[in-house]
């Protein structure tokens, strides 16, 4: 099965400046201002992606299910009968044939007619998908993270910018932006509740996640897409697959300002089988901000371990515990009766109200950095080095394979500190 182009990454980045300088700003999104059927396609149909797609058939009255997308047919077909055993849902379906499957079947559900997209598949696939949604001219609801890589985050970024030309909305999966307990915690925060911020601590440690058995069928591609958090190009590794909500916590505390450096350690300690991959089981990274600030920030995927995910922001008059929305020192305060709030309603809340008011959400900016900072801490971790934003930024590893053919794809050595090459 040859399943290639997705479109070359290096050829977008060197032509895409010319185009942002040369396109006219459009004057108004879809359904901008007015009412009408919204027309939605889902891109990726699993766990995450069908839950993407029930909270969007929730989120505005006049919304259809109109076309589906996914690399396996089972997988779209379990979904789309998930909807339908759901009456609300059910009566929001309008998919009949639009059902693709492979490779590119991100292009035929954005070609097929739909007005916003969900962009769920594993992480590495995401770039090509935002750059050919924007040049469609679509809406976009993009999942964590937008890149594995550094080529992928600076096409995100520039595509992003040309939405924002088009007036078309960009709504991020890092859900904790949308939930308004922690919207309320950080406003006190960047208002100086606890001061200046002094120091970050934040911890993502739980335990192991599925893995799919090797099936004699499957060729070594297709194995590991169908367990394609083992992999780093197409996870970027559990550091910027998971750990990125917390990351982008601390982004979002420090008003999205970059950190400067980071350096860490991390290995391959537990989860060592080869049904896991290449990738690391640990990381702690030190992020380093230009006013001296500094993020202590630890994940881990193991089992039978001290299980935790919280942040914690040292200020000069206080300290908070960003998830229990508490703040301690001169000024305390705690927030009771939103620890429920559905985040990931809120944010398709959100993506579909901006449209029908003609003032689109763009979140392309703030996710972009946030996934480069949690590619930062993987080169750090991988190569043992200290590595700059900068540094990360320029990068020139990119995770591409050389093609998507469903055949052999050898999986790269487990990274060694001091030994793996900064690219």
């Amino acid at each position: 099965m040859k399943t290639k182009s997705l479109g070359g990454r290096r050829s977008f980045l060197k032509t895409s400046a010319g185009v942002m300088a040369a396109m006219p700003a459009l004057a108004g999104g879809v359904h901008a201002g007015g009412a009408g059927t919204i027309k939605i396609g889902l891109v990726g149909c699993g766990g995450r992606g069908s839950g993407a797609a029930n909270n969007a058939l929730r989120a505005d009255k006049e919304v259809l299910l109109h076309a589906m997308g996914d690399m396996f047919p089972s997988q779209l077909e379990n979904s789309l009968n998930i909807f339908k055993k759901d009456p609300e849902l059910a009566a929001k379906l309008n998919v009949g044939e639009r059902k693709f499957t492979g490779i590119n079947a991100f292009k035929q559900v954005i070609d097929s007619g739909v007005d916003v997209v969900l962009l769920c598949t594993p992480p590495h696939f995401r770039p090509a998908q935002i750059r050919y949604a924007v040049d469609k001219g679509k809406h976009i609801f993009a999942e964590k993270p937008v890149a594995v890589d550094a080529p992928g985050v600076r096409s995100v970024l520039q595509s992003c910018r040309e939405a924002k030309e088009k007036n078309l909305a960009v709504v991020s999966g890092l859900c904790w932006r949308y939930h308004n307990g922690k919207r309320e915690t950080m406003a006190r925060i960047h208002d100086g509740q606890i001061g200046d911020i002094v120091a970050m601590h934040t911890n993502y440690l739980v335990g192991g996640l599925w893995h799919k058995k090797r099936e004699p069928a499957w060729s070594e591609m297709e194995w590991q897409i169908r367990n394609w958090l083992y992999f780093t190009w197409l996870s970027g590794d559990h550091i910027v697959e998971q750990h990125i909500h917390s990351l982008d916590k601390t982004l979002w505390a420090m008003k999205d300002e970059h950190p400067v450096s980071a350096f860490g350690l991390g290995g391959r300690q537990v989860r060592v089988a080869p049904d896991f991959g290449h990738i690391f089981d640990h990381h702690a990274v030190v992020f380093e901000f230009k006013n001296g600030v500094k993020v202590f920030s630890y994940t881990r995927q193991q089992d039978g371990c001290f299980n935790e995910v919280n942040d914690f922001i040292m200020g000069t008059e206080g300290t908070c515990d960003v998830m229990k929305h508490q703040i301690k020192g001169k000024k305390p305060w705690g927030l009771k009766g939103r620890s429920q709030d559905d985040m990931y309603q809120n944010e398709h809340n959100e993506l579909f109200a901006s449209i029908r008011a003609g003032k689109p959400i763009n979140d392309g900016e703030w996710m972009s950095r946030s996934t480069l900072m949690a590619i930062m801490g993987r080169m750090a971790n991988y190569t043992g080095k200290l590595v700059t934003w900068d540094m990360a930024f320029n990068s020139k590893e990119d995770l591409t394979p050389p093609s998507y053919e469903f055949g052999q794809y050898p999986v790269p050595a487990v990274a060694k500190p001091g030994v793996t090459k900064f690219i």
